[in-house]
């Protein structure tokens, strides 16, 4: 299957995604009615599987992800690299399931590279995005059968690409090793703010922070504000989020971090939704609090961001990634700053 093929699949597909994102069948995707509302059932009845699969995040998701998969953006892309690979490999992806279809640029890339791909699904989102293969599948079959799910043991593959948190690295490196691989840890996202901000900047910042309950790498959970900055400031907007109190496992992991921070003690600041703690050390907050770290001038900020990069997957503010944006990743945007493309193009 030439270049062209492949970006002509994934081009169909985003519009699928498209359109199964915005719950709006439209009969030129080529899904039957019926195709189109089994699916929106799956994404309603995503949280039974995964409660934090809520409906909203799982179409924001297939959105975002759909915005990747132009034409033209998909061109752009694939046409820096080389077109047709000397040799069809089968590489292993071990996926996440913090956020929904996490796993899912992984895929594109091993496709789009002219490889196959042997997928191990987290059992924490194994329903979704083989679905949706299966979706695709009724109309580019050639598409879909580059995409194997082994039963039992991974086996008959010569790259690995991994993601899980920082202790199963250890265990990827020790089993992929003498594989070609890239092995990913954990990750999270930081925004730094000048005081400028103005009230649709900090909501737009909401979103940062709140999507998907603050799950995933690109969702900040700590915040670089400048001295004397009015933490007020934040909480007026961010109103417009308290209904996310009413999710049952991100309530409990509020109220319990805000019992064992009253108990011993800590200096919290409080809006019945979310809680604020300066913590100069983790940048990692738990559900349903956020860190924040005050400082004199940006380029100690700039500094430590530079210090810590290892352990950070974007920055958002002026100068960084718009308020808003960080879920909304470019197709050349990888995890970990490592491009997967020319990783899978470089395998003999």
């Amino acid at each position: 299957m030439i270049l062209k093929q492949r970006i002509d699949g994934f081009v169909h597909l985003g519009e699928i995604m498209k359109t199964l994102g915005a719950n709006e069948w439209e009969e030129k995707v080529g899904l039957t009615l019926e195709e189109f509302a089994a699916f929106q059932d799956l994404i309603e009845r995503a949280h039974h599987y995964n409660a934090w699969f809520v409906a909203a995040n799982v179409r924001s998701q297939l959105l975002s992800l759909a915005s990747m998969l132009e034409r033209e953006t998909l061109s752009t892309w694939a046409n820096k690299y080389r077109e047709e690979p000397s040799k069809v490999h089968r590489v292993a992806i071990i996926m996440a399931g913090n956020i929904p279809l996490v796993g899912f640029h992984d895929l594109m890339c091993v496709l789009m590279s002219g490889n196959e791909a042997l997928v191990k699904y987290s059992s924490e989102d194994d329903k979704l995005l083989p679905a949706l293969i299966n979706l695709w599948g009724l109309s580019h079959p050639e598409m879909a059968a580059m995409v194997h799910t082994p039963k039992g043991k991974m086996e008959n593959f010569t790259a690995v690409i991994a993601t899980g948190s920082n202790n199963s690295a250890r265990y990827f490196d020790q089993y992929f090793g003498g594989y070609p691989n890239i092995i990913r840890k954990n990750r999270t996202s930081v925004a730094a703010l000048n005081g400028e901000e103005t009230p649709a900047q900090i909501l737009e910042l909401g979103k940062d922070v709140f999507g998907y309950f603050g799950l995933g790498c690109r969702n900040v959970t700590s915040l670089f504000l400048p001295q004397g900055f009015d933490l007020n400031r934040l909480f007026e907007p961010w109103i417009a989020f308290q209904d996310i109190i009413n999710h049952n496992k991100y309530a409990n992991n509020y109220d319990y971090h805000k019992a064992l921070w009253l108990m011993n003690q800590d200096s919290i600041l409080d809006n019945g939704f979310l809680m604020l703690r300066e913590e100069n050390s983790r940048l990692v907050s738990p559900v349903g609090s956020l860190f924040f770290q005050t400082y004199d001038d940006m380029k100690s900020v700039k500094s430590i961001i530079a210090e810590r990069a290892d352990e950070i997957q974007c920055v958002v503010g002026e100068g960084f990634i718009p308020f808003g944006q960080a879920q909304f990743p470019a197709i050349d945007d990888y995890a970990d700053g490592v491009d997967t493309m020319a990783f899978l193009c470089s395998l003999a």
